[in-house]
């Protein structure tokens, strides 16, 4: 998943572009196919996830966005190969973080991260138009112009460097887009706490009239990533 700079012109070596395969986009976000079925769904950031390209494929309607499509397929592929590399080598030192159930071992983790890669490329070459380069917290989009928008590995991964006015920009920009509900996954940062300021951004989305909940998941790989935040619009 892309790290966050705030401008379009980001070095492309200052990006992470790694992603999650479309059944983990299932499980993090406690979806499925049906019920996704006839829905106009965007996917932000997307980065090299593979929810868009298999998605589609099955029939729904889905969009990616992120800044690092700025760049190119080939670079991008190129980068994420590399990050892929040096990410499964951190694993090895880290992997006690981790919780291994949904994935047999670090070679198994790559083995996913390779696959949403590579989906994620070769839809990029066919169906460019899919994918929407933009930087947070402005969006390219109409009012309400998808039903369901999913944002993952993001916002409060990166509590340390993404302050409390950027987190509500951003999620009323997602919410501007959305026309039904935004979910949000994890709730925690990069070492496993629970985002400090989330109880007064449910507060403040509460007092705006949005119903927010706290959602148990059918997936959890790095220690207390299991829940989400569901933002429906009343």
């Amino acid at each position: 998943m892309s790290k966050v700079e705030q401008s379009p012109k980001l070095d492309l070596e200052r990006i992470v572009f790694i992603g999650r395969t479309f059944e983990e986009y299932l499980d993090m976000f406690s979806l499925s196919v049906e019920t996704l079925k006839g829905k106009r769904i965007l996917d932000c950031p997307a980065g090299a996830c593979s929810f868009t390209a298999v998605g589609n494929k099955l029939g729904l309607n889905i969009t990616s966005c992120d800044i690092a499509y700025y760049y190119p397929g080939e670079a991008l592929k190129n980068k994420g190969l590399q990050d892929i590399e040096h990410a499964m080598q951190h694993m090895e030192k880290a992997k006690s973080n981790y919780i291994w159930d949904y994935f047999k071992d670090v070679e198994d983790l790559g083995g996913h991260r390779l696959k949403a890669l590579n989906d994620c490329t070769k839809d990029m070459e066919k169906s460019s138009e899919r994918y929407v380069a933009a930087t947070l917290p402005s969006l390219p989009f109409q009012d309400a112009e998808f039903d369901i928008l999913l944002s993952a590995h993001f916002l409060f991964m990166y509590a340390d460097r993404l302050d409390y006015k950027f987190h509500i920009e951003t999620i009323k920009e997602l919410l501007r887009v959305s026309k039904e509900e935004v979910r949000i996954f994890p709730l925690v940062d990069l070492e496993g706490k629970r985002y400090r300021h989330l109880d007064k951004l449910i507060g403040y989305l509460t007092d705006n009239g949005y119903s927010v909940e706290e959602v148990k998941v059918p997936y959890e790989f790095q220690a207390n990533a299991n829940s989400m935040l569901k933002i429906i619009k009343e």
